[in-house]
């Protein structure tokens, strides 16, 4: 798989390519910005339903989309997954590739976006998205990228902030209806796929970092059959 990735994508486990972003322009500067108003925009800790909902998985081949500052790539390879992690903030990624060098751990690095990347399909045991912004689009690319990316007999876990979906467009433009839920996602299900968890629970939230005022999750975990 390694040689695959490597071969598709700009990945690194080192250094991290300055013009080798595959994705929409305006996204990667838009996201870049955001990480550069602060020295460190989350936690720094793994998300909370990503550590229960994969304390009973054998560690195998993982794929970490829209990583970040990297929290979840490192505890992740820490607990011997193999890990890909996907994020379009080459900022997000620098940060993130100089946790895990910190930790002595080894992670592969992907620039792009999700529905860009060429990663090779049904290739990973675990695709985890802890609160992912990704676009929606008419052929729903985003969701069909999560599903492709699961492994027969892999899990895909997918949360999301509950009640977002359903909030107005905010001061800063935000509209949730440009975005992909887990619900979005439950609808392409078909019977290659047997729903494990689907529910609203209270959020176990890291302290500190963007988004910790969010009470709730909504956890979607999916295991492909075949």
């Amino acid at each position: 798989m390694t040689d695959n990735i490597a071969a598709q994508s700009p990945v690194s486990d080192a250094t991290l390519p300055a013009d080798g972003y595959l994705g929409d322009p305006a996204v990667r500067a838009e996201w870049d910005t955001r990480y550069a108003d602060r020295q460190q925009l989350w936690s720094g800790r793994p998300n909370g339903a990503l550590v229960a909902e994969t304390a009973g998985l054998t560690p195998g081949r993982v794929l970490d989309v829209g990583c970040g500052e990297g929290a979840d790539a490192v505890w992740l390879a820490r607990g011997g997954w193999d890990v890909t992690a996907l994020e379009v903030s080459g900022i997000a990624l620098e940060r993130a590739a100089g946790h895990a060098r910190d930790a002595g751990l080894a992670v592969r690095w992907v620039h792009a976006a999700l529905t860009e990347a060429a990663l090779p399909p049904a290739s990973f045991d675990l695709v985890s998205a802890q609160y992912p912004a990704l676009l929606r689009t008419p052929d729903a690319a985003a969701e069909r990228a999560l599903l492709a990316a699961v492994a027969p007999g892999g899990v895909l876990l997918l949360v999301h902030h509950a009640g977002m979906h359903t909030q107005p467009v905010d001061e800063g433009g935000f509209d949730p209806a440009d975005y992909v839920w887990p619900a979005m996602v439950a609808e392409l299900l078909d019977e290659d796929w047997a729903v494990e968890v689907d529910e609203q629970r209270p959020r176990v939230a890291p302290e500190g970092g963007a988004g910790a005022h969010h009470t709730d999750d909504v956890v979607l975990r999916v295991r492909r059959l075949r």
